[in-house]
């Protein structure tokens, strides 16, 4: 759970600085979440990991095929991640409902 803390944490303050070209992070709260969850598109569902994901040495691939999810899986899975409570709400496997949703898995990077 650490490393995943950690990989968002990452991944919030490079969105926070992406969102800086464009508007007032600071004053416009949405610019970063916007930004967030067009890093997860591309990223995750391109690479399957991301900025944050690669330094914390985790990935995000697809729980039955082991690959990149897509675009569409992508941001549903930032879209969900945005929204804080699906990803508060775990299973026994330590999923939360946004991976669950975009039928995602955590692993270690290889």
């Amino acid at each position: 759970m650490a490393r995943r803390f950690g990989a968002l944490l990452l991944d919030w303050m490079l969105c926070v600085l992406v969102a800086g070209i464009f508007a007032r992070p600071m004053v416009d709260g949405w610019a970063p979440v916007v930004v967030l969850i067009a890093e997860y598109t591309f990223f995750v569902g391109l690479f399957g990991q991301t900025p944050g994901m690669r330094l914390a040495k985790i990935t995000c691939l697809g729980d039955q095929t082991g690959q990149p999810v897509g675009l569409l899986r992508g941001a549903l899975r930032g879209i969900l991640l945005a929204l804080v409570i699906p990803a508060l709400v775990m299973d026994p496997e330590r999923r939360g409902l946004h991976d669950r949703a975009a039928g995602t898995i955590i692993r270690p990077a290889v």
